[in-house]
């Protein structure tokens, strides 16, 4: 069993419960276990300002699957929502997930690198993250809330409900 961390978003549609039902699917799926999902922020977009603010959340979760089979499983659930991956990578979203950290596990392909390479530099990412496992080691990066502390939380916001 793997502890893996997975990053959600989305600005298009109804964010909110996109991403609600995109955790649902997740801890729907035989090999993986919900263990901890952060409370949803509201954050300005990364890229273009001419789309809507983003929803974002990360979950925390105990796999049987390898980080390439969880990836596949991830972009299943991009998929099912609707997502259609293209070369736009600011752009807005039905939903978007990345897998952030899975611990133990290095990879550096074209298809999956681990720790996420911009997991150091996105408050939106990170500010979820240390809501759920603040002592978590980062390799070549930090300790998450320290890392969080250092980014600050210019742009982020609770989710309105």
């Amino acid at each position: 069993m793997a502890i893996a961390y997975i990053a959600l978003g989305a600005n298009l549609g109804q964010p909110a419960q996109q991403l609600r039902a995109a955790l649902q699917t997740l801890a729907a799926t035989p090999q993986i276990r919900m263990l901890a999902q952060s409370p949803l922020y509201r954050t300005a977009p990364l890229g273009p300002a001419d789309q809507p603010h983003y929803c974002n959340a990360v979950c925390k979760v105990e796999t049987t699957l390898t980080p390439e089979q969880l990836l596949e499983q991830m972009l299943a659930v991009e998929r099912s929502a609707g997502r259609v991956r293209n070369a736009d990578r600011w752009g807005p979203r039905l939903l978007d997930l990345d897998l952030l950290h899975v611990e133990g596990e290095h990879r550096n392909s074209a298809q999956l690198q681990l720790p996420h390479p911009g997991i150091a530099q996105r408050n939106f990412v990170l500010i979820p993250l240390a809501d759920i496992a603040p002592g978590l080691e980062i390799p070549g990066a930090g300790q998450v809330n320290v890392l969080a502390q250092q980014l600050g939380r210019d742009g982020l916001e609770p989710w309105p409900e």
